[in-house]
């Protein structure tokens, strides 16, 4: 079947939460932040999904992958125009952790949270990926490139810069393959976290 790539609707946040949940299942930093914790991981598909993907399909930008009815890939795309939003999001997991002492999702949650407030570039505006995922019995059909080619070919357009941070070095391949270049620094979360790896698309 022929992939489309196209935004979701506000009224897709169902079908959307539940393939994002799906694709995040092995996804480096989630799977790392939630190891051993199953019941937080029941939550994150249960509750964290609906609640992020509202967000996003509301206030920034999900784009999807697939052919007709079916979601293969879904991505979220935010645009940065200052630091506020990182350095909230650190605060409010600080917060969620010193509520819940010693639960070690919410201490690794800190971690990543902390270091993307930390090393986001103030270079604004520019877009970021924040996630992209595959639903796992789609992979390999070019799902996630194909959001990807559309994506930037979108922001060449407008002259527009993008932002993210590969979690694997697979992802960052695929990246590059688009036109992502590395910067040459990397970040490693603690506690044998993955590392992530800073890229910029720049048309």
């Amino acid at each position: 079947m022929q992939k489309t790539v196209r935004r979701a609707g506000i009224d897709e946040i169902d079908a959307v939460a539940a393939a994002f949940a799906h694709g995040s299942v092995d996804e480096a930093v989630s799977t790392w932040v939630v190891a051993d914790h199953p019941e937080i991981a029941e939550a994150f598909r249960t509750q964290h999904a609906p609640r992020l993907i509202e967000r996003a399909i509301r206030d920034d930008e999900v784009w999807l992958a697939g052919a007709g009815d079916e979601i293969w890939a879904v991505s979220l795309w935010q645009t940065v125009t200052s630091a506020d939003r990182v350095v909230a999001e650190a605060a409010e997991a600080r917060a969620m952790a010193e509520a819940a002492p010693g639960l070690r999702p919410l201490t690794r949650m800190v971690a990543v949270t902390a270091l993307l407030a930390e090393h986001h570039p103030r270079e604004f505006p520019h877009r970021y990926l924040q996630a992209i995922v595959t639903v796992p019995e789609h992979r390999g059909k070019g799902a996630g490139g194909a959001i990807l080619a559309d994506r930037l070919k979108a922001f060449s357009d407008a002259s527009e810069t993008a932002f993210l941070e590969a979690s694997t070095e697979r992802s960052s391949r695929l990246y590059a393959r688009n036109g992502f270049v590395r910067t040459g620094v990397t970040h490693t979360l603690p506690d044998d976290g993955p590392t992530l790896i800073p890229m910029w698309f720049r048309g």
